[in-house]
């Protein structure tokens, strides 16, 4: 009976799994997002989300538990400058999957893992240096149509002037 074995092994052994999930993570926080199959950033969710409620509080002996899952300086250090501000009024949910389809070689199911906070995309910061603009089809075809007419009638009065300006000089002569 499988009675709460919750955890996904991955086909793998522990030791090989947990260096393997390690390095995901500081992966994870070094690059804000990374491309893996969707059975590894289930797990990766698993093993990350409760390391970056750890690093909310900067005392030594959290960065010291933090150490002790991630097995990098630098990973550690990024985290507790960068990405512990950043969300510190977030109460859990730091990551998001967002699946792009199967890989070509094995047909595995593929996802992207990025940290929330850290998206432009979907928070809209791309979109922060354009004018934000409102499109509205009934005012545009009036004006569409109403300028066609402008133009229509400038080029008839155009073409009415200009027949009797080459008309009058050839006349003198």
């Amino acid at each position: 009976m499988r009675h709460s074995r919750v955890i996904n092994h991955l086909g793998r052994t522990s030791s090989h799994r947990k260096s393997m999930l390690s390095n995901m993570a500081t992966s994870l926080i070094m690059h804000k997002k990374i491309i893996t199959t969707t059975a590894k950033a289930k797990a990766l969710r698993t093993y990350v989300e409760p390391i970056i409620t750890k690093s909310k509080e900067d005392s030594t002996h959290s960065r010291r538990e933090v150490f002790s899952f991630l097995k990098d300086k630098k990973a550690v250090a990024e985290l507790f400058r960068e990405i512990s501000p950043k969300i510190a009024e977030r109460h859990g949910g730091y990551t998001r999957i967002l699946k792009t389809g199967n890989r070509i070689g094995d047909n595995a199911e593929m996802c992207v893992l990025e940290l929330v906070d850290y998206n432009e995309a979907m928070m809209g910061k791309g979109e922060a240096g354009k004018a934000k603009t409102t499109r509205r089809k009934r005012a545009a075809g009036k004006k569409k149509a109403e300028t066609a007419e402008a133009a229509v009638e400038t080029a008839k009065d155009a073409a009415a002037e200009a027949p009797a300006e080459e008309k009058a000089p050839e006349e003198k002569k």
